[in-house]
């Protein structure tokens, strides 16, 4: 994805209770058909949903909010998602206001899963290759492996935490992410302020 690209976030108050770990799949699939030219739009992800682990699965807030990261020149037509109504596996999640909020630089960033098939040693070599080819100079730490699934989907991959990072530097990273599978909220970094404890 080009750097010139100009991304934001677009945050949409959500509703439901409990979605299954292997969400991803079902929740970008039911996005698509409110949206239908997200399919088209490669740089386009979903952020994972914020909750507490639960039976296999995610409690959701009271106050979740479902996060979309695009291009700003879509903003007016993902605000058409809010109204609509999410069936996401067994969960029913219904879709309510929405909030631009502009990338910020910070110092510590944090994607949940960056997909891999290698071992963590492999991995962070192509990591620091993706970095040094980005001219991008910082620290990271590896978590644990992770992988989603459903019955048609696997991804694999490990969560990763990249601070040090120059201001104009975390803006790219978010813009750009690392790895593929954005749609499913892979390699898409957001900030964060510990970096200890990962799993």
């Amino acid at each position: 994805m080009s750097k010139s690209i100009d991304m934001v976030d677009i945050a949409f108050n959500l509703q439901g209770g409990y979605v299954p770990s292997s969400y991803p799949f079902a929740l970008w699939q039911e996005v698509v058909r409110c949206l239908p030219w997200l399919s088209e739009e490669p740089s386009a992800g979903i952020l994972p949903l914020r909750g507490s682990v639960s039976g296999g699965g995610l409690l959701l807030p009271q106050r979740a909010k479902l996060v979309l990261r695009l291009p700003a020149a879509r903003e007016q037509q993902a605000g058409l998602l809010s109204g609509q109504q999410l069936n996401v596996e067994f969960s029913v999640l219904s879709v309510g206001e929405a909030r631009i909020r502009p990338l910020q630089p910070h110092p510590t960033l944090h994607a949940q899963l960056v997909v891999s098939t290698e071992g963590e040693a492999d991995f962070l070599a192509g990591i620091a290759r993706q970095l040094s080819e980005m001219g991008i100079v910082c620290k990271w730490i590896c978590g644990k492996p992770h992988t989603i699934a459903d019955a048609g989907h696997s991804i694999s991959g490990y969560s990763l935490v990249l601070h040090d990072l120059k201001p104009d530097k975390s803006l790219q990273l978010q813009s750009t992410g690392l790895g593929g599978e954005r749609r499913f909220g892979c390699g898409i970094f957001v900030p964060y302020k510990a970096i200890t404890g990962l799993d």
